[in-house]
């Protein structure tokens, strides 16, 4: 059986932020899968730029089935994490159990991968106090507020947290964590 990796998201989260990670993974052959507050079809959003506006728009993305309810996770089966970005985090940060999820990841050293407003939920667990991780730039107090330091790049290592600021920054984002996977958790 091939080595698993989580993927924590809900509603509104970014698109492209859960879909890379997931198919990129999946051709590495891990097993991907995705828990959510419940077991339920996702809505995820796309987030995008456009001329004259002074943040990102959103709009309506891809629905997709989560795997698991938070509840039903033991984070012991999987070798590393994902935190997409989006809205999601927004709400996921308060959730006991994605807390309890996060910190097993943490306390264990185990590879973990952060992108855009991800790092809202590993700010809310106190698990980046004294780390450096890249967040989305406006998240940038949230960061030094968590006790962390904000890094503006594409592929941020920490030990074994690769983070990132947005879709944009993907394939440096991918290519870090990927590394840090074949050397923490390779496939088995």
């Amino acid at each position: 059986m091939a080595a698993k990796i989580l993927i924590v998201t809900g509603d509104a989260a970014e698109s492209l932020e859960v879909f890379y990670p997931y198919q990129r993974l999946l051709e590495e052959g891990y097993q991907v899968d995705v828990a959510a507050p419940t077991r339920k079809t996702l809505q995820f959003v796309v987030h995008d730029f456009v001329d004259g506006f002074d943040t990102y728009t959103e709009k309506p993305g891809y629905t997709w089935p989560a795997d698991k309810a938070f509840a039903d996770v033991d984070p012991a089966e999987y070798v590393a994490l994902v935190l997409p970005g989006g809205r999601a985090p927004e709400y996921l940060r308060n959730h006991p159990e994605v807390k309890r999820i996060v910190e097993h990841f943490f306390q264990l050293d185990k590879p973990v991968a952060q992108i855009c407003h991800g790092p809202l939920i590993t700010l809310a667990t106190g698990s980046l106090d004294g780390r450096r991780t890249a967040a989305y730039p406006a998240l940038e107090p949230d960061v030094a507020a968590g006790g962390a330091g904000f890094v503006d790049g594409e592929a941020v290592v920490d030990g074994v947290l690769v983070s990132a600021r947005a879709w944009p920054d993907h394939p440096g984002w991918m290519r870090a964590f990927v590394q840090v996977l074949r050397e923490k958790a390779p496939v088995d």
